[in-house]
């Protein structure tokens, strides 16, 4: 099994974001689980040549209309490089998993393909998130990535209020002024399948043991694609 991680760099880069640090965690658990572990930095070409054989990708990459070095939006005249569509959307056709990590719901804006699986956005002006600190971790429902996991608490951010545009299953949440955010959550497309993971701000997040937990619980759902078509258990659309 091939797994290919897709690094926050160039475009993707941003200036609040460790995304060497974390993809190299990140690699630590894909490896573990049994794969063959490449981290691509060039995003744009990784994601154009992307092989029939990858059958996980992990996107941890920032928002490429804010790579600038101090974090606003780029000039409107600035030139982005085109971005080939095709290969994730033949793989989402065939049948992939894709871990998408904090960041990921800004990142890959140029892409349909990723935009309509990862089901969830980050929207300036509109999502936001508390000062980094104690984020306590609230499983719900009983999708296969929460099982054996309880509630947690660890050191990282809490993105809120990320705009659905399509239907999620949640698998996680926070809790901020009385109002619970997805964090986590599940899709299936056709015969791909996603897992979002909105925690992951630094290495401090995957120094939990439960977190950790909780991204291996992710990985080994992931591996079983082409998706099963049995019956599904009902999921949590946009509000």
């Amino acid at each position: 099994m091939r797994a290919l991680i897709l690094s926050g760099a160039g475009r993707y880069a941003d200036p609040w974001h460790p995304y060497a640090e974390t993809s190299s965690r990140l690699a630590e658990l894909v490896a573990d689980a049994g794969f063959d572990v490449e981290i691509r930095e060039d995003v744009d070409a990784a994601l154009g040549g992307l092989d029939d054989d990858v059958t996980l990708l992990v996107v941890n990459a920032g928002d490429p209309d804010r790579s600038s070095v101090d974090g606003e939006p780029l000039p409107p005249d600035a030139e982005a490089p085109a971005v080939d569509d095709g290969p994730l959307a033949a793989a989402l056709e065939r049948g992939i998993g894709i871990l998408a990590l904090h960041a990921a719901a800004s990142s890959l804006r140029d892409l349909d393909a990723f935009d309509r699986a990862i089901g969830g956005r980050w929207e300036w002006d509109v999502s936001w998130h508390p000062p980094f600190g104690e984020a306590r971790v609230h499983l719900v429902g009983n999708h296969a990535v929460r099982e054996g996991l309880d509630d947690f608490t660890l050191e990282d951010e809490r993105y809120s209020s990320l705009l659905l545009h399509d239907v999620i299953e949640p698998i996680a949440e926070h809790e901020q002024d009385g109002i619970r955010h997805p964090i986590v959550w599940a899709r299936e497309i056709g015969p791909s399948r996603l897992v979002y993971d909105a925690l992951g701000h630094d290495v401090r997040s995957y120094d939990s043991p439960e977190h950790r937990a909780l991204i291996a619980n992710a990985i080994d759902w992931l591996r079983h694609v082409p998706a099963p078509t049995a019956a599904r258990p009902p999921a949590t659309g946009a509000a």
